[in-house]
């Protein structure tokens, strides 16, 4: 019994786990669509994405990198990563 609750509760665990990561695949799809739309791209391409990089001028490029980076940027942070970078420094 105790084998069987054990596997259901890892199986439903899973299931949760699969959900939650196909959700940020959906949401981070969405964003860059709508970056796409937004500065009028036609190729739905990391190549379309790079012809209208090189098409902007400085001001349009940071705006657009500040999205990005805010939409993937990591919020796992590790303060003892930190802390053993500055006694390395020291």
């Amino acid at each position: 019994m105790k084998n069987s609750v054990l596997k259901g509760a890892l199986g439903a665990l899973a299931v949760a786990g699969v959900a939650i990561i196909a959700k940020k695949a959906i949401q981070r799809k969405r964003f860059v669509k709508g970056i796409f739309e937004e500065y009028g791209i036609k190729e739905k391409s990391p190549f379309g994405l790079a012809d209208k990089i090189r098409e902007m001028n400085e001001e349009q490029y940071q705006e657009l990198k500040g999205k990005f980076k805010k939409e993937f940027a990591s919020r796992c942070h590790h303060r003892g990563f930190e802390r053993k970078e500055n006694i390395a420094e020291a």
